[in-house]
């Protein structure tokens, strides 16, 4: 099993906050995923619930699913 380190987190929580910084909408995992190039299928749910500390990620669902914003 690969144990991710701190720099990865980091990396990831910076990519997700410059797409959804630039965004002009809330967005959707998918459409994240896709903008920045993501391989992973799901996020990481201890680091979703790190980054809503860290930058603010607000999720709420939607009729398009499961949306993404910054406060």
């Amino acid at each position: 099993m690969h144990v991710a380190s701190p720099n990865e987190y980091k990396e990831f929580r910076n990519t997700i906050k410059e797409v959804l910084s630039s965004a002009e909408e809330p967005m959707t995992w998918t459409e994240i995923k896709k903008k920045a190039k993501l391989k992973q299928k799901v996020p990481n749910n201890v680091w979703v619930r790190k980054m809503e500390k860290d930058i603010g990620l607000v999720r709420e669902r939607s009729p398009k699913g499961t949306i993404w914003r910054l406060e």
